[in-house]
């Protein structure tokens, strides 16, 4: 009788374990794909990761803080997207510079993946700093960095995607971008 008692005990516990492993599966599978699955539901297809174009690091990671590099607008195919603007000076438009943010930050969730494996292990985006190569008299430096901005809440939500901000303006970007933007993302303890 002992024995018969401490058999369904033991087997009451494997029972409860294998449950709540089963549940810790079902649960981090799902986890893992959420964001995977809102780029596919947005019908968004990440660039491949970039590379640095000079002498720096794409990343740089201190514990549970990723710095992101200044990133370019690259698209799909390659091609870079380049052009001070500046509508008024014959510069690209608002729309055609918030593409290019838009580019970016594909790009920036591109380098996160390749660095984490998982988007869902990112816990925020803390902080983007865009600079848009724009002629003197163009002021709506803010509405071309939303590209970026923009994106981070369509794939991450809130609060995730909503970050602080930076935009600025500048008379000249490296290799003619039209855009160049960096992050400060925080990730998920393992």
């Amino acid at each position: 009788t002992n024995h018969f008692c401490t058999a369904m005990v033991l087997l009451s516990a494997a029972t409860r374990l294998a449950a709540r492993n089963t549940l810790l599966i079902r649960n981090t599978a799902s986890r893992m794909v959420h964001i995977e699955a809102k780029l596919e539901e947005l019908n968004i297809t990440l660039p491949p990761p970039p590379a640095p174009k000079a002498n720096y690091n794409i990343v740089c990671r201190d514990g549970n803080t990723i710095y992101v590099s200044g990133h370019l607008p690259v698209t799909n195919d390659g091609t870079l997207l380049t052009g001070v603007v500046g509508p008024d000076s014959g510069g690209k438009t608002i729309e055609e510079a918030y593409e290019a943010a838009r580019w970016t930050g594909l790009n920036i969730i591109s380098t996160l993946k390749n660095e984490v494996g998982d988007l869902d292990k990112i816990d925020q985006i803390v902080k983007v700093f865009g600079i848009v190569n724009s002629t003197t008299d163009f002021k709506n430096q803010h509405n071309v960095v939303d590209g970026c901005s923009d994106l981070m809440m369509e794939v991450f939500g809130k609060p995730v995607g909503y970050h602080a901000r930076s935009a600025i303006g500048t008379s000249t970007l490296p290799l003619d971008v039209s855009v160049e933007i960096e992050a400060i993302v925080k990730v998920k303890s393992d």
